[in-house]
């Protein structure tokens, strides 16, 4: 995003930074816990590492087939696109790809490798629910993703998780299908064998439970990022804390079957579909708190002398 239009929220930033000193620090430390046992985990940090490759590099196609999403042309969307083409000429980045999801979730994301391979998308909910000022600040907050490159940031966030996960399953199906080339056997005392994996997949389950809430809390403190961003950029934040309050509020009138089916993909969206009763992502969630969103956007509007949002 343009640097002259946003200015950085050092709290935030300092947070975020924190979080991935954090997850660095962890993987330094499982690394060297796994060498001191003799385990060779080679293996499972190569496939880790192409799992999370081809899930980056393929982010857009992913997201878009998930969502039954389709690029849409300047002639079939005009308003959409001409949205975007402005906030790009705000922000003084490449225009992504424009895609329309065809769901009554109210809803919008962005993905993409990078700047110029990107997609943002937009439900057919939201179009018909939010007013053009309203889609604007929406639409501002999923480019900021775009521009801060987060689906490379919390790819990389999520290696540690993935490979935790991984070392866990590999250590239980060696030793229950009784699988050689896990630690130190050439002493056959299996006795010790079996501590060590036990060891191994404790550490891992300890690490990935770790791992998973830093990931959370730092994908919260990406999406308050690209609120601020988004927020000044357009220069209304009353705008998109409208939006917020809309599509949260209509959410709880999409059929539950609907919100459960896209629960998976909340990652990616402005805000997540949660389903009525107990969820695992409104305990562990990748989004801040529609509150504590509404909050920042009422400090920034005060910073811009309007009347909080």
């Amino acid at each position: 995003m343009s640097t002259t239009r946003i200015r950085p929220d050092r709290s935030l930033t300092a947070r975020m930074t924190l979080t991935i000193f954090l997850l660095g620090a962890l993987y330094v430390a499982v690394m060297a816990l796994l060498i001191a046992y003799g385990v060779n985990a080679g293996a499972v940090i190569v496939i880790a590492v192409i799992v999370l490759f081809c899930q980056y590099w393929f982010s857009d196609r992913i997201a878009l087939y998930a969502m039954h999403g389709h690029i849409v042309t300047p002639e079939q969307a005009p308003e959409l696109h001409g949205i975007v083409d402005r906030l790009c000429a705000l922000a003084d980045m490449p225009k992504p790809q424009v895609a329309i999801a065809d769901t009554d979730i109210p809803n919008a994301f962005a993905t993409g490798r990078n700047p110029n391979r990107a997609v943002v998308c937009a439900t057919t909910g939201i179009l018909r629910r939010l007013d053009n000022e309203e889609l604007e600040g929406v639409l501002s907050h999923e480019l900021s993703h775009v521009a801060h490159r987060d689906v490379a940031v919390m790819t990389v966030a999520s290696f540690l998780g993935v490979a935790a996960g991984l070392i866990t399953r590999f250590a239980f199906y060696s030793e229950m299908f009784g699988g050689g080339g896990w630690g130190n056997r050439n002493d056959n005392n299996n006795q010790n064998n079996a501590a060590i994996m036990l060891a191994v997949m404790t550490v891992s389950m300890v690490v990935y439970a770790i791992s998973f809430l830093l990931t959370r809390a730092l994908s919260r403190y990406r999406e308050l990022a690209a609120d601020r961003s988004g927020a000044i950029l357009t220069g209304r934040p009353s705008s998109l804390a409208s939006a917020l309050q809309k599509v949260t509020g209509d959410m709880g009138r999409i059929p539950t079957h609907d919100l459960r089916t896209a629960e998976p993909f909340n990652a990616f969206f402005f805000t997540p579909a949660l389903a009525n009763g107990f969820s695992i992502s409104s305990l562990f969630s990748t989004h801040p708190s529609l509150e504590k969103r509404l909050a920042q956007l009422a400090k920034i509007s005060v910073e811009l002398g309007q009347p909080a949002a």
